[in-house]
Parts: C-alpha cells; structure tokens; sequence
C-alpha cells in the first residue's frame, strides 16, 4: 500500500511538471546577450529588431531556423540556438517578446 502510494504521488508530480507553462523570460534570457534585454537590437548588426515583430512572426521565424526553413546571413548560428527548444518554449519566447 505504503508502495502505491508513493508510485501515484511521483507520477502526479511528473504530469504537473508537464503541465507547467514555460517561461518565455527564463528563456529570452540567452537570446538577450545578441538581441538585448528588450529584443531592440539588430544581432550581430545583421537580424531584424524582434521587438517590433508580432508573436506569430517570432513564432515562424523560430520553428524556421529549426527546420532549416528560415533565416539568412545568421540562419545556420540560429539553427543551433534554438535546437533543443520544443514548441511551448518557442511559443513562450515569441509572447516575452512580443509584448
């Protein structure tokens, strides 16, 4: 008994986690040494100014430098930043910055 119960309270607090929403301002946190504090540089000198762009283009833009899709003098740098972002982190990342 003592044995279930232990099991069921260790898949609850796995499926909670799944649950969490990200957080986009934990994760900007690695993109603002480029793209400053405020999405209000041009990287590298050579990126659009995302704070000007709307959630759905940050969106694009991402999943497209993760396929291959998208980018183009800094297309093959972004490919490796964005990597290992799943969609929840991407679209947390687009709605920081888009406010």
């Amino acid at each position: 008994m003592k044995k279930s119960v232990m099991v069921l309270a260790v898949l609850l607090g796995l499926g909670s986690t799944a649950f969490a929403a990200e957080d986009g301002a934990a994760l900007y946190k690695k993109c603002s040494a480029c793209h400053g504090m405020q999405g209000e540089k041009a990287a590298l000198g050579k990126s659009k100014i995302i704070k000007d762009m709307s959630s759905a283009e940050i969106t694009t833009a991402l999943k497209g430098y993760k396929d291959g899709s998208y980018g183009g003098v800094s297309k093959g740098l972004m490919k490796g930043q964005v990597a290992s972002l799943n969609d929840a982190q991407i679209t947390a990342i687009a709605a920081h910055i888009s406010k």
